[in-house]
């Protein structure tokens, strides 16, 4: 397997299925079903090939594995493609979800279908490459360069305000990033080198990983996204497709937290543990203020968006607790929270496909007439909540247990985040689910049919599994979370005895 480049094909397969989809003409049903069986089965397979990595992936290795290398203009920049413990779980989260994306979008959209799958299956490529690059200008360009298919998917298959809501994304998305251009451009200067690799082995002058620590910051709290950059998101998701949500939540998000484990943390531990305590502020802040915003909100979407950005809080507070729990934790609730809220916003598009409107106050007693609906609906709402059995108790509860280790009043202030999950996650339950069904236009309202639950079924599966069986995905990280947390400990360490204390 060391000789077969799978990271190379499950990184670029997608794009084999869109030379299959430029090659489909017309616009007539039977070319539309051809376009949309492609579009299903290339992200099967590839999903196939993942799956295929995780079976030989040495889970008590804690270094880069599969690596592939090419050099590109004489050495100065790299293909370097390579997993660990970390990124793994991505990559496979990132082929499994995507299947789900394109069955989400089998029927609701209707025009520029052959556009929209390839914008798909291009965001793919992307997304699995930015976890697989081991080079840091080939991890840039695919970063960036995964905001275009996302901005024509937002706008041009969004809502009423899809443009407004395109143009937000992308503008604050490439902002926050060119601030980490400029650091990339500051290490190369430094180190003479892009590669990964070496360069978690450099040591920078405390001086500098403050300022690189600062430029990398601005993009990964962006994309998380943190408070209070945050404001992008919920517009973004409430204009996206379904299936653009779904992704976007699932994977897009889990980059800037994915960016801190493997730069900030490994690259920059001096200033990642001086720059603690205002990380840990700013979680504190996003979960119990977008929890109280979630409350106030009257949009489906809109309050799930905002429970996202409370949920990346647990994330990034458990990323810079710096211990084994803290970031064992995090990666748990990236993956746990992917699967989570796509399953949440697929929940939402079984009803918005059926009513055209997500309004809370639009909806009410559907137990009576969707059960099977109101039952899976009611798993990933449990799971959002971190109930105990479900995947989204694990994650948390570790990131707490971390959070207590390293400071006991954010430990405090986070787990009222846990309760105000709980206030507006039921609430939106009791409102559209429980009570009467007192509103006509519901009274044809139909329940899950095959290809939805075919789409929830593996979702509700998965969320219980994890919940009660978690060591297929901390097993994986364990000892690469093992060797992060030891050598940046070291770090910090041996920069304290130097400075005397």
């Amino acid at each position: 397997m060391t000789d077969w480049p799978i990271l190379s094909l499950v990184t670029f397969l997608p794009l084999v299925g869109v030379l299959f989809l430029l090659m489909i003409r017309g616009t007539d049903e039977a070319s539309l079903k051809n376009i949309r069986h492609v579009a299903l089965w290339t992200t099967v397979v590839n999903f196939i090939v993942a799956c295929v990595l995780w079976t030989k992936f040495d889970f008590g290795a804690s270094g880069f594995q599969f690596v592939e290398q090419a050099d590109w203009l004489g050495g100065a920049i790299s293909y370097r493609m390579g997993v660990d413990g970390i990124s793994t779980p991505f990559v496979i989260l990132t082929a499994f979800l995507m299947p789900f994306c394109i069955l989400a979008s089998w029927n609701s959209i209707t025009f520029r279908v052959k556009e929209y799958m390839i914008a798909f299956l291009v965001l793919e490529t992307l997304m699995i490459g930015v976890f697989c690059a081991l080079d840091l200008v080939l991890f840039y360009l695919l970063f960036e360069a995964g905001l275009i298919p996302m901005f024509l998917i937002i706008g041009i298959w969004g809502g009423k305000r899809r443009v407004y809501a395109s143009f937000k994304f992308f503008l604050y998305t490439l902002l926050g990033s060119l601030l980490m251009l400029v650091g990339i451009l500051a290490m190369y200067g430094t180190a003479g080198t892009t590669d990964i690799q070496a360069l978690l082995q450099f040591k920078f002058t405390p001086e500098m990983q403050t300022w690189l620590w600062l430029g990398f910051f601005a993009s990964f709290a962006v994309k998380m996204p943190m408070w209070p950059v945050h404001t992008w998101l919920p517009d973004a998701h409430v204009e996206a497709p379904t299936a653009g949500s779904v992704i976007l939540a699932g994977i897009l998000l889990k980059m800037g937290g994915y960016g801190f484990l493997r730069f900030s943390l490994p690259m920059f531990p001096l200033a990642s543990e001086y720059f603690a305590p205002f990380v840990f502020t700013l979680s504190v802040v996003a979960i119990i203020y977008t929890s109280l915003v979630a409350l106030m909100q009257e949009d489906i979407k809109k309050l799930i968006a905002y429970s996202s950005v409370a949920h990346m809080g647990f994330v990034t507070m458990g990323i810079f607790t710096l211990n084994e729990q803290g970031v064992q934790g995090a990666v748990f609730q990236m993956v746990s929270h992917g699967i989570v809220s796509g399953a949440l916003f697929l929940c939402v598009g079984v009803v918005y496909d059926r009513m055209h409107t997500r309004e809370i106050a639009a909806f009410g007693g559907l137990v009576n007439r969707m059960p099977w609906y109101a039952a899976a609906f009611l798993v990933f709402t449990m799971a959002n909540v971190g109930l105990p059995g479900t995947s989204g108790f694990v994650g948390e509860f570790l990131t707490l247990l971390g959070a207590f280790k390293a400071n006991t009043w954010v430990a405090f202030f986070a787990t009222t985040g846990v309760i105000l999950s709980a206030g507006y996650a039921l609430w939106l339950y009791r409102k559209v689910v429980f009570g009467e069904m007192t509103k006509p236009s519901l009274e044809g309202i139909a329940d899950l049919n095959r290809r939805e639950l075919a789409l929830l079924a593996p979702l509700v599966a998965l969320t219980v599994l994890f919940g009660v069986w978690p060591a297929p995905i901390l097993d994986m990280s364990a000892a690469t979370v093992e060797g992060l947390v030891t050598t940046t400990q070291a770090a910090i360490d041996a920069a304290g005895k130097v400075a005397g204390r």
